[in-house]
């Protein structure tokens, strides 16, 4: 990217939307040029029924709209703008990012946890020196904390838990009261919901630890302020800053030096997250970074590759990672795409195709793990190690298509009467079934038809008999679709 290019990252989290303009410099570093903040709080806008009010919009969009008019005469290709954990798990989020989009002039994306803490993981790495020690990241963010092993500036391993400073102070400090029983529970939830990270990153695979983001500066900040060094976290100086709000007793009186009025509301909640990290994963020092996830946003934006190649690319990725059979997913996408346009309803969206295409060159993502059930082991490594920039409703489709392509077709649910899913997996397991010696399988003349929930496979003289095997599978396949509401008939000749 050329000198002097301005670059823009947006970074709409639950406690605070922040905009980040930077400036490519010499040797493609970006140096910062302008930092907004604005304490929006829309994670407390979620209810029970995880929708977001319309207060918690109206003030997300007029936020919005002022950094929309600073971001007039951007180029599209240099800005950025991300939604985390809210947005993930708010039912009415669309209608907040539809018009949150034209307000800032620019699409809004909610990325999945597992991209958030890339980004996050990019950031951060983006602000330390060169090195070989395997790094710990720690982001305590509004309602979900992020913990990622990295090298340099790529992640090895990454997850995305929904706790945070501001879902924890809702859930466990709402009265606004600082006692040692409100903490013992906050704490013991925060472990709970972290228990699988205390077995996912012990010890031996990491070499230093770092915390980025909201709470860890907060906590730097206090701890700075009364004299202490704030650049290192450790275990005692968050029993010294809890010590200080069980000292204080409630919320309304908490005045700690060096805490902004903004993390006041929801400083208790962070604590107590951190604290459950530090115990349960056993670190003695976290040192607080200066990166996050909007620095890793614009360096993303440094390097930017066309979505499509990037797309192919991290496809490509993944299958060398799991040892797949190209050539083999290759063909089953052919043929399951070829049979998908004979069955397909003129109103498919057109991410119908895509999911389909992509869990093909997927489907046997899973046989490094274990042959047998390799299909539910795929599932598991599409949702959770897939392309982090997959939508969730795509991830959400590709991991449904991965894991009913092969055996019962009631592990779906009521998810296999949709025809979104029902018509694509249909197309893509007789495509599997066709091509189960793993060649070219003679299609020629083969024919499929669609009359309502009834599915059609015709083919033609002596195919039967030429390809024995191949008959019994469908067969067998027919069987299957006949305990769901939908049904494939055989003419096999």
């Amino acid at each position: 990217m050329a000198p002097e290019s301005l670059l823009a990252a947006v970074d709409l989290g639950s406690n605070s939307f922040r905009l980040e303009i930077g400036r490519v410099g010499s040797h493609q570093r970006i140096e910062r040029v302008e930092y907004l903040k604005e304490t929006v709080r829309q994670g407390n806008g979620l209810n029970n029924r995880h929708e977001l009010s319309l207060d918690a919009m109206q003030r997300g969009w007029e936020c919005l709209a002022r950094f929309g008019e600073r971001l007039t005469g951007f180029a599209p290709a240099h800005v950025r703008a991300v939604a985390t954990q809210t947005l993930r798990e708010a039912c009415n989020a669309d209608e907040f990012v539809r018009r949150g989009s034209e307000l800032l002039g620019f699409p809004i994306e909610v990325i999945p946890g597992e991209e958030e803490a890339r980004l996050i993981y990019r950031g951060v790495s983006s602000s330390l020196p060169p090195s070989q020690q395997r790094r710990l990241v720690i982001d305590i963010g509004g309602r979900s904390t992020e913990i990622i092993i990295g090298q340099q500036s790529h992640t090895q391993q990454l997850a995305s838990f929904a706790l945070g400073s501001v879902s924890w102070s809702s859930r466990f400090f709402a009265d606004g009261a600082l006692n040692k029983s409100n903490f013992a529970q906050a704490i013991a939830a925060a472990k709970q919901a972290l228990a699988q990270a205390q077995f996912a990153y012990p010890g031996t695979a990491w070499d230093c630890a770092y915390a980025s983001s909201g709470t860890a500066n907060a906590v730097g900040d206090a701890l700075t302020a009364q004299g202490m060094d704030g650049k290192i976290i450790t275990l005692s100086k968050l029993r010294h800053l809890q010590a200080q709000l069980l000292e204080v007793g409630h919320i309304d009186k908490l005045r700690i030096p060096g805490l902004k009025e903004d993390r006041r509301p929801v400083v208790a909640g962070g604590i107590s997250v951190m604290l459950a990290v530090v115990e349960l994963l056993g670190i003695n020092e976290l040192e607080v970074a200066q990166g996050a996830l909007r620095q890793g946003v614009l360096h993303d934006l440094l390097d930017h590759e066309p979505p499509a190649d990037k797309e192919l690319a991290e496809i490509k990725a993944l299958q060398q990672d799991f040892g797949v059979d190209t050539s083999h997913a290759l063909r089953v996408s052919r043929i399951a795409s070829t049979l998908w346009q004979c069955i397909r309803p003129d109103n498919a969206p057109e991410s119908c195709s895509q999911s389909l295409n992509i869990a093909a060159q997927l489907h046997e993502i899973g046989m490094r793990v274990a042959l047998s059930n390799y299909h539910r082991h795929g599932a598991y490594i599409t949702e959770h190690c897939g392309m982090a920039t997959w939508d969730p409703a795509l991830r959400q489709r590709i991991t449904q298509l991965v894991l009913g392509h092969q055996g019962k077709l009631r592990k779906l649910e009521d998810a296999i009467e949709e025809p979104d899913l029902a018509l694509p997996l249909m197309a893509l397991r007789i495509a599997v079934q066709l091509c189960h010696t793993r060649r070219e399988p003679d299609v020629a003349d083969l024919q499929l038809k669609r009359t309502g929930m009834e599915c059609k496979l015709s083919t033609p003289q002596g195919w039967m008999q030429n390809y024995p095997q191949s008959a019994r599978l469908l067969e067998e396949e027919a069987l299957a679709w006949s305990k769901t509401p939908w049904s494939l008939k055989l003419q096999l000749r």
